[in-house]
């Protein structure tokens, strides 16, 4: 079945399939977040991205390979619900930007901007993304035979960056560090995965920043 990003809390997982690396994303409720499990295809290591809620359900979702880390996006809560029992059950290392650990409910190693996730032989860059919260992250897989894989977070969806609260300077900083980190950077071909609702391809978005700057959200 061809991957289309489509997922509904409670219904079934999207699964991609690359030549290193598998993708899962799952919808979870109340507030419809994505979680998405990367697994290595060499290894059979894993990295989940977001224990948004639901832990039973990603758990399940993990099975019994390993978990070797869970990347928080952000500190906001519906992103760590599950966290903390994931966690305890697999053993898994706890990863969140150094400016957003506060606010997360366990003690996690920080990463800061140019750090290296590992999944097994493949890798997740992480780039600092400011506004949405201070310590907002991207994480960003460069697939060696096909295009970037951008995980986003809360700093960017299709149709615009996340939500700064109508206050200029959080809106100023995120929108500079999306456009200058992510869209100066990458090519139209990347294909994104948002925190919520459904993907997009930075080719698509990139027509509408001008728009984004201008209507200040």
């Amino acid at each position: 079945m061809t991957y289309s990003g489509e997922v509904t809390p409670g219904g079934p997982p999207a699964v991609r399939e690359l030549d290193h690396l598998t993708i899962t994303k799952v919808s979870v409720g109340p507030m419809d977040n994505n979680a998405y499990l990367l697994r290595c295809g060499s290894t059979g290591e894993q990295v989940l991205i977001d224990a948004a809620n639901e832990a039973p359900r990603l758990l399940e979702l993990i099975g019994d390979a390993e978990l070797a880390a869970v990347v928080t996006t952000h500190q906001h809560m519906d992103h760590w619900v599950g966290l903390e029992e994931v966690v305890a059950k697999t053993g898994a290392r706890a990863l969140v930007h150094a400016d957003d650990a506060d606010g997360l409910p366990i003690e996690a190693q920080t990463l800061t901007e140019g750090d290296v996730v590992p999944v097994g032989d493949c890798a997740l860059e992480v780039i600092h993304l400011r506004g949405h919260t201070p310590g907002s992250v991207a994480l960003l897989y460069r697939d060696p035979g096909g295009v970037p894989h951008l995980f986003t977070g809360d700093s960017l969806f299709p149709g615009g960056v996340g939500n700064t609260d109508r206050d200029p300077q959080r809106f100023a900083a995120l929108v500079d560090d999306v456009e200058h980190k992510l869209f100066d950077q990458l090519p139209d071909d990347t294909w994104f995965y948002p925190g919520h609702g459904r993907d997009s391809t930075l080719g698509t978005e990139r027509p509408h920043l001008a728009e984004w700057r201008a209507r200040g959200w």
